[in-house]
């Protein structure tokens, strides 16, 4: 008895218990003002997310180039200079 009910998993017995409650019920959740404006205001957070993450990414992104710029000029610097050396031996 104990196997079986430790093979259950809790979460997704909850969420077709809800389902069922729910659907028993016959509560349309996306129907009432309530729910309307908790899911606007879910959407509006994260739409404020997506802006605050894609301004971090495009502030990443472009120090990344400058950061390549400058390990590229490094490296060309570093070549040319054992090129020099390797010219003198």
């Amino acid at each position: 008895m104990w196997k079986i009910l430790n093979k259950i998993d809790a979460k997704k017995t909850g969420i077709f218990a809800a389902g069922v409650l729910f659907g028993t019920a016959r509560v349309k959740i996306l129907s009432s003002k309530d729910a309307k404006k908790v899911y606007t205001h879910c959407t509006a957070a994260a739409l404020r997310a997506k802006e605050c993450v894609m301004k971090t990414a495009s502030c990443i992104q472009e120090n990344a180039e400058d950061i390549y710029a400058e390990a590229t000029q490094i490296n060309e610097e570093r070549a040319a200079k054992e090129a020099e050396f390797e010219d003198e031996v």
